[in-house]
């Protein structure tokens, strides 16, 4: 009787140990995300400005004209800090939980470039008129952006990633569930 109870606790500890195992392989692999990017685009503009202006402020003098053409280029990032998913294992039913996932984080970087610049030796650009062009390029490229559009895209790129990721834990004969409503196009 007593070989019988040995025997029996070494067979079901071990049993025991491979789940733990489990629980905590699928938890390490999702920690070493961290924060993921789903989606990069790059968009590049010209755009061309024209300043007039009276000599000498005297409407009875010619007009001047200085023109600066600038090229922006503007990279948009969608990312998602996947340290805030809240996830439970239930290593005894084998269940992967998935309880919240982090809002996309979205980051436009506008870089804007002087192409060309033609001013008069009466009428030339100055720190300011540089400062206001740049400016205005920088906000028509944030205009620019359709946001929607990428934050749809990023849900689609972000379930492929998911989905990727959680090929560990169907390995392991894990089922996932979604108590958030947004992985339902998940094959859960």
């Amino acid at each position: 009787m007593l070989l019988l109870f040995f025997f029996w606790k070494k067979i079901s500890s071990k049993n025991e140990d491979q789940v733990q195992t489990d629980a905590y392989i699928i938890m390490n692999q999702i920690r070493k995300m961290n924060k993921m990017v789903v989606l990069e685009q790059d968009f590049s503009n010209m755009q061309k400005t024209k300043i007039t202006s009276q000599l000498l402020g005297s409407p009875h003098l010619p007009v001047s004209e200085k023109n600066i053409i600038t090229f922006t280029k503007t990279t948009a990032q969608v990312s998602y800090d996947l340290d805030k998913m809240k996830i439970e294992v239930d290593s005894i039913n084998k269940k992967l939980i998935i309880r919240e996932i982090p809002k996309p984080e979205i980051k436009i970087i506008p870089s804007v470039e002087i192409s060309s610049m033609d001013d008069s030796f009466l009428n030339r650009f100055d720190e300011q008129d540089l400062k206001r062009i740049t400016q205005s390029a920088k906000d028509q490229a944030y205009k620019s952006v359709n946001q929607a559009k990428l934050k749809i895209d990023a849900k689609k790129q972000l379930m492929e990633n998911l989905d990727q990721i959680m090929v560990l834990a169907k390995a392991l004969n894990y089922k996932i569930e979604d108590k958030t409503g947004v992985l339902d196009s998940l094959e859960l």
